[in-house]
Parts: C-alpha cells; sequence; structure tokens
C-alpha cells in the first residue's frame, strides 16, 4: 500500500516536472516569435486561430445533420448541412482579419502604491480595417472588450493589483477575437515594453526624522519652537485662516470633523528622515518614510531622505518627492537614483 503511493507520488511529480518543462520551451519558442518591443503590429505569424467550445458544438451539429441527410437522403437537409459548413469557413476568415493589422503599442503608465491598482495603459491603432469587440488582458486578469474603428486609434486602460513594491511587470498580453460568430477563436501572446513603478504602502506612525544638527550630535535636547511647517505635532481644530493643503481629509471622512495636522518650526535646524534610525524590518522602514515624504511634501517643508548609501536632499517640490518615491520604491533592487 505504502508503495503504491510512493509510486502515484512519484508519478505526479514527473507530470508537473514534464508540464513545466513545456511552459519553458512554450515560452523560448513564443519569445523568438514575438519578441518583446514597445510597438508590435500583428501580422499572421502572430496569430493563431482555432474552434471555441460554441464552434465544436456547431460542427458537431454539422455532422448529425449531415448523418440525417445521407440516411434520408434529403436533398434540404444536404443544402442546410453545407450552407452552414460554408458559413463556418467564412467565419475563419473574418475572425483572422479581425486581428490582423491591430497595433499595440504600450502608452504611459503613473506610479501606485503597493495594495493600488495599477493602470497600464495601451494605445491601439487601426491601419485599415475596424477591429471589433477585440478581448484584451493579462494571465490571470479579467480580459477587457476594446472597439477600434477603420484608421483610427483607440486607448484602453488594463488594471493589475500592485502586490510587492519596485517595477510590475505584467508579462505578456493575451489579445483575442472571436468574432463575429464566436465559433472560433483567433489569440496572439505579445510581449509590450509596458511596467508599473510601485512606491511602499503609506504607513502612519511616529515622525522619524532629527534635525541636521541633532543628526550629528544627539547630545544637543534644546530646541526652540514656534509656528511653522518644520515639525509635525499632530492635529487641532480648523480655525479660519488655516490653508486647505494641511486639512486632514481621512478624519474628515472618518466624522471626526475638520481637522488640520499642526506643526511647529525648529529654529537653525535640518529636517532628516534616516532609514539607519528606524526600526522593524526592512518593508515597515520604507512603509514609513514613505508616509513621511508625503507629508512633508503636502505642506512644502525642505527635508533630506537618507537611505543606506544614498543621500536625497535637502530640497522640496514636487520633483523631490518623486525622486524620494523612487527611491524608496527601488531600495534594494541594485538601481539607485542621484541626489536631488
Amino acid at each position: 500500500m505504502v508503495a503504491a503511493r510512493s509510486s502515484s507520488t512519484l508519478s505526479m511529480i514527473g507530470f508537473l516536472q514534464g508540464l513545466g518543462e513545456r511552459h519553458r520551451y512554450l515560452g523560448y519558442w513564443l519569445a523568438r516569435r514575438t519578441p518583446r518591443a514597445s510597438r508590435i503590429r500583428l501580422d499572421r505569424r502572430l496569430i493563431f486561430i482555432m474552434p471555441t467550445r460554441v464552434g465544436l458544438f456547431f460542427f458537431m451539429a454539422q455532422l448529425l445533420m449531415l448523418l440525417a441527410a445521407i440516411n434520408y437522403q434529403n436533398s434540404l437537409a444536404y443544402a442546410v448541412t453545407f450552407l452552414l459548413l460554408s458559413l463556418s469557413i467564412v467565419t475563419i476568415l473574418h475572425t483572422w482579419r479581425n486581428l490582423v493589422g491591430l497595433e499595440l503599442q504600450a502608452a504611459n503608465v503613473a506610479p501606485v502604491f503597493v495594495g493600488g491598482q495599477a493602470m497600464l495603459g495601451l494605445r491601439l491603432e487601426s491601419t485599415k480595417y475596424a477591429h471589433r469587440a477585440i478581448a484584451l488582458g493579462w494571465s490571470g486578469s479579467e480580459m477587457q472588450l476594446q472597439e477600434v474603428a477603420a484608421c483610427s486609434i483607440s486607448n484602453a486602460e488594463l488594471q493589475l493589483p500592485a502586490l510587492a513594491r519596485g517595477w510590475l511587470q505584467p508579462g505578456r498580453l493575451r489579445v483575442e477575437s472571436r468574432f463575429p460568430l464566436g465559433i472560433f477563436m483567433a489569440w496572439s501572446w505579445v510581449d509590450l515594453e509596458i511596467s508599473a513603478l510601485v512606491y511602499p504602502r503609506p504607513l502612519s506612525g511616529e515622525l522619524p526624522c532629527l534635525s541636521g544638527k541633532d543628526h550629528e550630535d544627539e547630545t544637543d535636547g534644546s530646541r526652540a519652537e514656534q509656528a511653522g511647517v518644520d515639525d509635525y505635532r499632530g492635529l487641532r481644530p480648523w480655525q479660519p485662516g488655516d490653508a486647505i493643503r494641511r486639512l486632514d481629509w481621512k478624519a474628515y471622512s472618518r466624522g471626526r470633523g475638520l481637522l488640520v495636522k499642526d506643526f511647529v518650526a525648529l529654529t537653525g535646524t535640518e529636517l532628516v528622515l534616516d532609514f539607519g534610525k528606524l526600526s522593524g524590518d526592512i518593508e515597515a522602514r520604507l512603509s514609513l518614510l514613505c508616509h513621511w515624504v508625503l507629508e512633508l511634501d503636502s505642506v512644502g517643508q525642505i527635508f533630506t531622505l537618507v537611505l543606506p548609501g544614498q543621500t536625497i536632499g535637502p530640497n522640496a517640490g514636487q520633483l523631490h518627492r518623486e525622486v524620494c518615491l523612487r527611491a524608496l520604491a527601488l531600495f534594494g533592487s541594485g538601481k539607485k537614483e542621484g541626489q536631488a
């Protein structure tokens, strides 16, 4: 009994290994036939076609009709059978032609935070014919239908969940058509040069910063405070004259009323976000830094981001924020951003 189970387990392992080899060879073959590019035009080499499940039932029905016509020698049954067969043959051409000549190009992709949905833009262009009911999607994602009029351009946006920081590589895009009758399916797997940058998930917490003076000498514990935008102190009720950009909309959505983020200025100091001064694992530190990069940028605060082997700033503004977020997203990947 034990020997039989062991033999069955080994057989299953061998079967799965065989599937892995076939998938690897299929990937090599697709890479040679449809290489990676930023713009791809579907031609006859890149399009495959086969009957759908509905098409198989359709052909089985035709076979039964043909057998009945032969058995009863009925001319009308012969006519209907061969008419449907001719229709199916013409459908092959129309289904195949619905993809031929379609050009696909990767569009700009906006960065997204972990846990969000990456919106991957595509540009579809028709060079001659109209392309009807084109289905687009990546493996494991829902297919999206798109129409492209003759000699025109259509834009599409496909969603993919952002599960980890860094570059999101969606893989090969499936382009599929079942137009016009749904009895045949023409499809292609194209590898577009498209990717989305995924930032760490912002994680709120205590401000992980030191002044430039404190960063060098932590024995100096005195500092002067005044109203300003340097150091986050907490939330306070809104008062007339407070800047709109300091409103905490998340607190308002939870029914806590209008609250503003309260800051104090540190006289004679420089604000530094230092990865090395934080505790916890790498992802938790990056998430906390990401949160405070967004918070300080929202109030126009000048700050410096310090990562192992990399210092960004001091600076402020949208460009500085994007450089910092990019550095956090690519931390540990071997790709570093230059100093801002």
